[in-house]
């Protein structure tokens, strides 16, 4: 019985952690089209602005998946603002550490320890209901 659960579980944390990333990649998408359409017609201070919403939007990407999936399948009730600020961190976290080798790669950064970020909330959480 145990074992079942862990299996349903697991298979519910990579359905969430596949939703989050869609979803996370579609938001970094929408902003890498502004960024490209408006980039030759603002100045440097819109594009630091444009620069630092990156991790912002792309972490509202990931915590929408992960709240998505908590709504549908009624497993918590956490708010939008409990689900963000871990893929907030992690988003911004893994953009500052990749940054300095040039801004277009910030996106590895995010994704990776943006997922990184949502499977330890996950961990925390379960340890915390265990």
């Amino acid at each position: 019985m145990k074992d079942r659960l862990s299996i349903q579980y697991l298979s519910s944390l990579i359905i969430r952690i596949i939703l989050s990333l869609v979803c996370a990649g579609i938001t970094y998408f929408v902003w890498m089209g502004l960024f490209i359409l408006m980039a030759d017609s603002i100045g440097p201070l819109m594009k630091g602005f444009f620069w630092i919403a990156a991790p912002v939007t792309t972490a509202m990407g990931f915590a929408t998946g992960v709240f998505v999936h908590e709504r549908v399948t009624v497993t918590r009730k956490a708010t939008f603002p409990a689900v963000l600020i871990w893929p907030l961190l992690g988003c911004s976290a893994g953009a500052l550490t990749v940054y300095w080798r040039g801004p277009m790669l910030i996106v590895f950064g995010m994704f990776a320890v943006g997922t990184a970020s949502v499977v330890l909330r996950e961990l925390v959480l379960r340890s915390k209901e265990s």
